[in-house]
């Protein structure tokens, strides 16, 4: 169906935008996001390589965004 394939090309237009983006916060949400889209994308194939890799590459995204070092503010 035409919406999944949408679908699909979406995740990869937010993962390419993930790899554009400098900001490490918003590289990850690009990347869960994008994740996300493919993981549906690939239901929709039954394909169950690409399903277990999209579900390892949202995790790893997830645990990626949590684990962000917190900046420190200096004292003036």
């Amino acid at each position: 169906m035409f919406v999944y394939k949408f679908i699909g090309a979406l995740g990869l237009i937010f993962i390419c935008l993930g790899i554009l983006t400098k900001k490490r916060k918003q590289q990850d949400w690009f990347y869960i996001v994008g994740g996300i889209c493919l993981e549906v994308y690939s239901l929709y194939l039954g394909d169950l390589i690409f399903m277990v890799l999209q579900v390892l590459f949202v995790l790893v995204a997830v645990y990626d965004l949590n684990h962000i070092p917190k900046i420190k503010k200096k004292s003036v």
